[in-house]
């Protein structure tokens, strides 16, 4: 097993990651998608999810910080989602050490929600600056 692997399994094994039929039934979660604007353009995005770019995703969803997102608490779950599913996991892990307990994120990421049918929205947000 490769470093990253092992780095990879230890951060899933912190979380409760979701399938994409989960997060669809999910009330109340905030879904940020840390995808690059190409991806985004290219393929869509999921529907009410919030674009925050991944150099800023810590500073954005500090759940103390003076420059985090307004809605959200320490409470929220918060599902990050990247092209495939591998990414979102570190980023997931990294959000729960800063103080968010139910981070976690979706299974086959992006292109596991599209395969699956769920709703799209069309085009690319501009990320939350």
């Amino acid at each position: 097993m490769s470093t990253l692997d092992a780095i990879l399994d230890d951060a899933r094994s912190h979380l409760q990651r979701l399938q994409p039929h989960e997060l669809h039934q999910l009330e109340d979660a905030l879904v940020v998608d840390i995808r690059p604007a190409h991806n985004r353009l290219a393929e869509g995005e999921i529907e009410n999810s919030v674009v925050v770019e991944r150099i800023v995703l810590e500073w954005r969803l500090d759940p103390a910080g003076e420059w985090r997102l307004p809605g959200f608490t320490a409470d929220t779950t918060v599902v990050v989602v990247c092209n495939e599913g591998w990414a979102s996991s570190l980023a997931a892990r990294d959000l729960q050490k800063i103080g968010l307990p139910n981070a976690t994120d979706l299974v086959g990421g992006f292109r596991g929600w599209r395969a699956a049918g769920l709703p799209i929205r069309e085009g690319g947000s501009q990320p939350v600056v």
